[in-house]
């Protein structure tokens, strides 16, 4: 499984203005919508019910929200950078700018773990991460997303 089988074009933001956790999943929600055909308010609900459990953040100004959603045929995923950091509520106080949503169908099972795995271990890398910060542009920042993809998550 490789990001470019889940993140299309569309589904990546670049310089998201947000003041808030909830305003940024609500960003994210409204692009799921456009690049996936998605209900908007199931998408937002699902994110906003995973936070409830615990953040998702990851630390180092990164989160990876996530959830399953209802009639969804795969796992998508959408990928966005604020233009100011947000809080989280991460583990490290740290506002968060880099935002990878995973979207799942209710029955994905393992697969959904996977790409959570392939996800954090590209996040976690400080290279990409700067990387991800210094690209201007949505088509610069998805060709980088899912070029680091393939030479960092293996």
């Amino acid at each position: 499984m490789e990001l470019t089988d889940l993140v299309s074009p569309e589904a990546v933001l670049c310089g998201v203005k947000a003041s808030s956790k909830k305003q940024a999943l609500q960003e994210i929600a409204l692009r799921a919508t456009d690049a996936y055909g998605l209900d908007t308010r199931s998408v937002l609900e699902g994110l906003v019910a995973r936070e409830k459990l615990g953040s998702t953040a990851m630390g180092n100004g990164v989160a990876i929200p996530h959830a399953r959603i209802e009639g969804l045929g795969q796992i998508v995923g959408l990928f966005a950078r604020l233009e100011r950091p947000v809080d989280f509520e991460a583990a490290d106080g740290q506002g968060v700018d880099l935002i990878f949503t995973l979207l799942a169908p209710q029955e994905a099972g393992s697969d959904h773990l996977r790409a959570l795995a392939k996800v954090s271990r590209l996040m976690r890398n400080p290279s990409v991460r700067t990387k991800l910060r210094e690209t201007d542009g949505t088509d610069a920042l998805y060709a980088l997303v899912t070029e680091l993809s393939a030479s960092w998550a293996a």
